[in-house]
């Protein structure tokens, strides 16, 4: 092989053939909003906590590769009776969703997600060697018990993705419709509130449903309403078999020091992290109005965005 190989000289995956880097642009502009990020940078206190906490990592030792601590305060934070063992973390919820994939998913199994939905989805799928497959959302971008049994029952998937609030539409799947779904297949089914805090009902979340049903996960994220996107990181909470599947598929050590430091004094300071969401809720319905207003069709949003 030549010294200064292009993709197309490389022995890659066939189903990698032809494919690019993932890429959502990082743009210098005054205003961003095409990766959903909270605008309001954490206080000058809370940064100086996480400074320290940083400074205390113990850097010549390897992290607690079960991060019980951290594991612990999501657990906290979530409530719902939830526990240690109940909950996972890793780097953003990308690598969450690959550790679900990575344990449930694989050659000869199928993810089923309802589009349009968030793009990342069928790269984690092809990473994990998952056959990606989807049904269409209804015209007005909802979802319904009907429309995913069927597409359930048509596509045999060992693991169903509902995206609530769903990226990039906004919209919400009924708590309803969730359990109907979760009483009607044994899949995994995963619930993705990545956007939950900014829902008009924040409280209205798929964990309630854990204690009635196995397969559930729900996985959330710190990347947004907590402000946190340059922490990396993400979690699910679900039954702890569960917990213990990603265990297996996990890479030792994946959180590192730094990372369960920081996040834990985020977690710390919840109340001060989450203090925006309700100015940015208000600004996004401001933002639907005044759009609509100005001749545009605005799908209604219940995420930090709107279509």
């Amino acid at each position: 092989m030549r010294p200064n190989p292009t993709l197309a000289d490389l022995p890659l995956r066939p189903e990698l053939v032809g494919e690019e880097p993932y890429g959502a642009p990082q743009l210098d502009v005054p205003v961003c909003l095409n990766v959903n990020e909270n605008p309001y940078p954490p206080s000058a206190a809370t940064l100086t906590d996480m400074a320290e906490a940083i400074r205390a990592a113990a850097y010549h030792r390897y992290p607690d590769r079960e991060f019980t601590r951290l594991r612990g305060q999501l657990a906290d934070y979530l409530g719902h009776g939830l526990g240690v063992e109940n909950v996972w973390a890793a780097n953003g919820s990308n690598e969450v969703m690959t550790h679900v994939l990575g344990a449930f998913g694989g050659p000869g199994r199928r993810v089923l997600s309802f589009t349009p939905t968030y793009s990342m989805y069928p790269e984690y799928a092809r990473n994990t060697h998952t056959a990606y497959v989807t049904a269409p959302r209804r015209a007005d971008f909802t979802l319904d018990a009907e429309l995913a049994l069927g597409a359930i029952a048509e596509h045999d998937p060992s693991v169903v993705l509902i995206t609530t609030p769903n990226n990039p539409t906004g919209t919400t799947t009924p708590l309803a419709v969730v359990e109907e779904v979760l009483a009607g297949t044994d899949a995994i089914v995963v619930v993705d509130e990545a956007y939950q805090e900014f829902s008009r009902t924040p409280g209205a979340t798929a964990l309630s449903l854990l204690p009635r049903y196995g397969n559930l996960v729900v996985s959330r994220t710190m990347s947004k309403a907590f402000a946190f996107a340059g922490g990396r990181l993400g979690y699910l909470a679900a039954a702890p078999a569960v917990v213990d599947a990603c265990r297996i598929v996990r890479l030792p050590y994946h959180l590192s020091a730094q990372t369960q430091a920081v996040a834990s004094v985020a977690l710390a300071h919840a109340d001060e992290m989450l203090a925006r969401v309700d100015d940015l809720r208000a600004a996004r319905d401001d933002l639907v109005a005044s759009s609509r207003e100005l001749g545009f069709e605005v799908v209604d949003s219940d995420a930090n965005f709107a279509l």
